[in-house]
């Protein structure tokens, strides 16, 4: 799943599940307790060193009583805490809120020290009772997420409550929700690695029986027993070749419903810009009329007084300040100008989110192409007559020009 989907960019982040990539950012970010940074999650904990030497009494192979001198030692944990705030995710397109409550948390080593009680930070972080047969050592740790650190998150995005945006969040029904300081490629080779230790595990522990026949002395055993031994093994390979096609298919149909998912973001980039466009145009060239009414009352303001010889009754200036408050009134905020600025930019964020989306598409389609090319992937996706989707070409996206008059 990791490998199939590529990464998003904050700006054309959809509902569903994201890949992305940026920096913590935070406006009142954490202080951590121990090393005392900023960040926007910290966990902390203090262990303390003991040890003692024991005398045990047991019974040797000859059934006698016996006595032995144990020396025990270890690390018991005296204190320990955390905070985790709510932050955004920042790349080169914007900024996304991330909640990491829920989520799967790979962070970085931000404050170790083992100190002997002499130190000032043994009792500065840590409590002043000591644990029973204490060596008078203390060991402090603390995990973290610090402010600008370059994060990897895969996780679900949903709309805010708040307002029309999209966030990071829990949620139950999503497969995986990790936030890690490690980058895109370690991730996906962690996970890659661990898939080969269980199944090569799996298969040895199933080989045990295979093994101790092969390792011992077979005479005398009857056949049944040494047939009886390869059955585990064989068991456990036709269960993991049952398991793999269920996961390669699953995998599969999932890529081709992603390719799917793409065009269809597209198109929706490409209706808001039909149905948005214009209204916007509509509203900001009306801010553009009343301010032009409000230009001219003026104007006729300063004609008026200029004309007006000083002592001499001028003109009803009472009407035109009444017909100021009447344009004051009808249009509260006088913002022709920001409305144009807010126009432009939202033409310029259309534009942009059809472009991610189109590329999000091209990706996710490549990689749905080289699933159906590559061996033994190929074979299960014959078995449902899968084909690849093409690519998007910039003749694809020939529409009819969204005509915006503003006069």
């Amino acid at each position: 799943m990791v490998e199939d989907t590529p990464t998003w960019m904050v700006v054309g982040l959809f509902i569903g599940l994201a890949y992305l990539m940026g920096s913590a950012e935070a406006e009142r970010p954490l202080t951590s307790f121990l090393a005392e940074c900023a960040c926007v999650h910290y966990s902390w904990n203090v262990e303390e060193s003991w040890s003692r030497t024991d005398t045990e009494t047991y019974r040797d192979s000859k059934g006698q009583t016996q006595t032995r001198t144990v020396h025990k030692s270890g690390w018991k944990t005296v204190a320990q805490g955390g905070e985790s705030i709510p932050f955004y995710l920042k790349d080169d397109t914007g900024l996304i809120l991330v909640r990491p409550e829920g989520a799967q948390l790979e962070t970085e080593t931000l404050f170790s020290e083992t100190v002997a009680r002499g130190d000032p930070l043994y009792y500065a972080k840590g409590p002043d009772e000591s644990v029973p047969d204490s060596d008078h050592r203390r060991r402090f740790v603390e995990q973290g997420l610090p402010l600008h650190v370059p994060l990897y998150i895969v996780g679900p995005a949903r709309e805010r409550s708040d307002l029309v945006a999209p966030e990071i969040a829990a949620d139950r029904e999503a497969p995986l929700y990790l936030i890690s300081t490690r980058s895109e490629e370690k991730v996906k080779s962690a996970l890659g690695r661990w898939a080969w230790f269980w199944g090569i595990l799996g298969f040895l522990i199933s080989s045990v029986p295979l093994i101790i026949q092969a390792t011992g002395n077979p005479i005398g055993r009857p056949l049944q027993f040494q047939a009886l031994v390869f059955a585990p093994p064989a068991l456990y390979l036709a269960v993991w070749g049952i398991g793999w096609v269920w996961m390669v298919h699953n995998s599969v149909v999932g890529l081709r419903q992603r390719v799917r998912q793409g065009w269809s973001l597209i198109d929706v980039q490409l209706v808001r810009r039909h149905d948005l466009i214009p209204r916007i145009a509509s509203v900001v060239s009306a801010l553009g009329s009343h301010e032009q009414e409000v230009q001219l009352a003026v104007a006729r303001l300063r004609t008026q007084l200029t004309a007006t010889a000083p002592g001499v009754a001028g003109a009803d200036f009472a009407g035109l300040a009444a017909s100021v408050r009447v344009v004051v009134e009808k249009y509260p905020q006088l913002t022709a100008q920001a409305g144009f600025t807010a126009l432009q930019n939202e033409l310029v964020q259309t534009e942009q989110r059809i472009a991610l989306a189109r590329a999000y598409y091209n990706d996710i389609a490549t990689q749905f192409a080289i699933r159906l090319e590559v061996v033994p992937d190929r074979w299960v996706a014959a078995l449902r007559g899968m084909r690849p989707e093409p690519l998007l070409q910039a003749d694809d996206f020939e529409r009819a020009v969204v005509q915006i008059n503003l006069a």
